[in-house]
């Protein structure tokens, strides 16, 4: 085999790799460090209050509320935006934008999705034509742009976001860094089996009612020491 041929096709296989990982990177820089999506009300209230209680909570976000409603959306936004479907993409990312309970989760949605829109030029992609943009319909459409695989830029979306709230419980209880990467390798099987679920639910079985979730997310807004902006 020609070397510049290997090369060539290593380099066909690495990048779809390399992009997933640098779009699920802590330090891409759309401000998700910021966030602790109700779990930082959930530790002041003492519902979270150790390695345990946070798994818990985490997991149980995953598996009943991410995986039956903002995965299965993201899933319909990367869609539309692989086919060109401009339409279908503004509807998904109108339906993401709605679903975010109370006003800290929508202010988060809506600046992170803004501060992807600007870097996405940077990596030689056209922002998406909405106004104004979830992240998670951004996050589809750089994936689609950098041509990673379906499931696997939904794994990265949802690892991304499960790495975050783990490292807001190790910052916030506090616990060791060798707790969280527990936590975080306790995850993977709900991981994927979130993205089994999101990939096979229809439209009209969309939905979650994570009540608790909400409530903490709205007690944020007025709690008077805190560390994260929801």
């Amino acid at each position: 085999m020609n070397p510049k041929d290997a090369t060539l096709g290593r380099d066909s296989r690495l990048r779809p790799l390399l992009a997933v990982l640098q779009l699920a990177s802590p330090g891409l820089p759309v401000g998700g460090f910021a966030y602790s999506q109700g779990l930082e009300q959930a530790i002041d209230a003492g519902l979270v209050h150790d390695a345990a209680t946070a798994q818990r909570w985490i997991d149980d976000l995953l598996r009943l509320s991410l995986a039956r409603l903002e995965a299965p959306l993201w899933l319909r936004a990367f869609d539309a935006c692989a086919r060109g479907d401009a339409a279908d993409f503004a509807r998904w990312n109108n339906e993401l934008i709605a679903s975010r309970e109370t006003a800290e989760l929508r202010a988060e949605s809506l600046q992170m999705g803004a501060s992807l829109a600007r870097l996405l030029p940077a990596l030689g992609l056209p922002p998406p034509p909405v106004t104004p943009l979830a992240y998670a319909a951004g996050f589809a459409a750089a994936s689609v742009g950098l041509g990673i695989d379906r499931e696997a830029a939904l794994a990265a979306y949802l690892w991304a976001w499960a790495e975050n709230q783990v490292l807001v419980a190790v910052k916030t209880i506090p616990l060791g860094q060798q707790a969280g990467q527990s936590m975080l390798f306790a995850l993977h099987g709900s991981l994927a089996a979130a993205i089994a679920t999101a990939v096979t639910l229809p439209d009209d079985e969309l939905g979650s009612a994570a009540v608790q979730a909400a409530r903490v997310s709205a007690r944020h807004e007025g709690q008077y020491s805190r560390l994260f902006r929801s």
